[in-house]
């Protein structure tokens, strides 16, 4: 199954983890990624602390366990390879449409952020 059926068909939970410049860990729940044509992983993101860490440091992790019962899922080791403000294709991404009013701080300036994928492993071991 390649990555883009992978996170269209199965449901689980998303950790993004970034650093900033002095190495000081973050970590984040994220959706699901948008596997893109070019095989890279995109996230939308609003300007919070995960975003201003990737500019300080582009390295990430992405770990996502599956729905079901057990460890099943995979790590993803990430560098950022560009963002964009307010992009136009932010819109055509989203897979939820409408916001709580209590969520509306995601409505501000957001960044669709690639990755290209530099190392991907299982959940647990190798």
């Amino acid at each position: 199954m390649d990555l883009k059926e992978y996170f269209e068909n199965t449901q689980g939970f998303g950790v993004l983890s970034t650093a900033d410049a002095e190495g000081r860990v973050d970590s984040a729940v994220y959706s699901r990624p948008h596997v893109m044509e070019d095989g890279s992983l995109a996230f939308i993101m609003a300007d919070r602390l995960s975003h201003h860490n990737l500019t300080e440091n582009p390295s990430a992790v992405y770990l996502f366990r599956e729905g079901s019962e057990g460890y099943s899922g995979k790590r993803f080791y990430l560098k950022m390879v560009r963002d964009e403000k307010n992009s136009p294709l932010i819109e055509e991404l989203r897979r939820r449409k409408t916001y709580a009013p209590e969520r509306e701080y995601e409505l501000k300036d957001r960044f669709l952020v690639w990755f290209e994928i530099e190392r991907e492993r299982p959940l647990s071991g190798d």
